[in-house]
């Protein structure tokens, strides 16, 4: 599989600080690739020093198979950059906007028009190329911003948390409009604080903390990681606390919680921790309103290896 970017012993120090701690990776040519880390894991920092934004201390970086520099401009032609931070004009129309966006890098004025046309297409902004961005909703806002950022074709493409803060609509529109970009051949380094959309999207994940890589591997192949292997939650209105111990004492379990009336046992193995879970509640005539089984999501795993949730 070819190889969009490689990154080799990448180290960014800050005085005594290692933002990035000697990361090496690749991403490969049409995958979607999630970059996942808490606050301070070191993804911005490494996406400035891909994009040569910063200076590093030591390492090597490749893109299209060329040392990426701050003057490599027939690579930074192929790239596209969308940021979290909305950066458009304002007194440019939607249509205006992508236009000069694209202007940056296709001259030909065709090529240009079927390109805004596309872009506008991709994210679902037919009916609002004549609006202004203040007459735009968050979630349009943002849709106008990814245009702007992929309106030229790029081959390579950074999304920096595209979905935040915006409506249902808009998170779907905009999702399905990436799907659309890498299903077209293009290569995407993704962030964002939502699991559910890594694991809707993403070909494969890596998970920084520190600066360092934790874990790196598809979606299910990081849930193998976790070392709990099911979950059962089971809604109670009451549960004595004599209960909440036999349980933890039973077999295969690794932690008991019970909060706000909802019983949470986790398992390390098993097969029929659900049977015999339903089996003692009986006999000691505990009723519950609801019962359910689940796999380790990406999130306990997250959780696991950084001892963060994703959105902390």
């Amino acid at each position: 599989m070819k190889n969009v970017i490689e990154v080799k012993n990448l180290i960014k120090e800050y005085k005594e600080i290692k933002a990035v701690d000697n990361l090496s990776f690749e991403v490969h040519e049409g995958e979607i690739l999630g970059l996942l880390g808490p606050n301070g894991s070191g993804k911005t920092t490494t996406i400035n020093c891909l994009l040569s934004l910063l200076n590093y201390s030591s390492g090597s970086i490749k893109i299209f198979g060329k040392e990426m520099k701050p003057d490599s401009y027939d690579i930074k032609s192929k790239i596209g950059v969308v940021f979290q931070d909305v950066a458009v004009f304002e007194e440019l129309t939607v249509y205006d906007n992508i236009d000069y966006f694209c202007g940056l890098y296709i001259k030909d004025k065709k090529l240009r028009k079927q390109y805004i046309e596309d872009a506008i297409e991709l994210v679902g902004l037919e009916e609002f190329k004549k609006f202004y961005p203040k007459q735009l909703s968050g979630g349009l806002l943002r849709r106008l911003n990814i245009a702007c950022g992929i309106a030229h074709k790029p081959k390579l493409i950074f999304l920096d948390e595209p979905t935040v803060a915006v409506d249902p609509q808009s998170r779907n529109n905009i999702l399905d409009g990436i799907k659309k970009l890498r299903d077209n051949g293009a290569t995407i380094i993704y962030t964002t604080h939502y699991m559910e959309e890594v694991e809707i999207i993403c070909d494969r994940i890596i998970i920084l903390d520190k600066g360092k890589i934790l874990a790196t591997g598809t979606s299910d192949e990081l849930k193998e990681l976790a070392k709990i292997e099911e979950k059962i939650t089971v809604e109670i209105n009451e549960l004595q606390e004599n209960y909440i111990e036999d349980i933890k004492k039973s077999k295969n379990v690794d932690e008991v919680k019970y909060t706000n009336s909802l019983l949470l046992v986790t398992y390390t193995k098993g097969k029929n921790n659900l049977v015999e879970l339903m089996e003692y509640l009986k006999e000691n005539k505990i009723k519950y309103n609801k019962i359910y089984s689940e796999r380790p999501t990406l999130n306990d795993v997250f959780l696991e290896l950084t001892g963060k949730e994703l959105r902390d």
